[in-house]
């Protein structure tokens, strides 16, 4: 069982030098952000399996990363919003806020 999860593990790290590759190289910053959101959830995935190899302990770390990569996702959201665009605080968002061509019809 020992050799299988370190399997998995190496598997794991292996997918994250592939996602820090595309973080360095991405050709646009949602795809630099997606591939820091596969990193932080590869990095989870790798300290579960050592929590189950060596210290339950580290599922703390791993639950800690979970957080700093959803926290970064709504950061960079937040950053790249005009105007902090689809803020829950803002009642109304400007109307431009879109980039791209694509409009979401109004209710009512």
């Amino acid at each position: 069982m020992t050799v299988w999860l370190h399997i998995v593990a190496i598997v794991l790290l292996a997918s994250l030098g592939g996602a820090l590759w595309r973080v360095w190289r991405g050709p646009s910053p949602a795809d630099r952000m997606m591939a820091a959101q596969l990193v932080g959830t590869g990095g989870v995935a790798v300290l579960v399996v050592l929590a189950a190899l060596q210290d339950w302990t580290l599922l703390v770390v791993a639950l800690a990363l979970a957080l700093l990569a959803a926290l970064a996702a709504v950061g960079f959201v937040k950053a790249e919003s005009p105007d902090g665009a689809g803020d829950p605080e803002e009642t109304d968002p400007p109307e431009d806020w879109r980039t791209n061509s694509q409009k979401v019809p109004q209710d009512g």
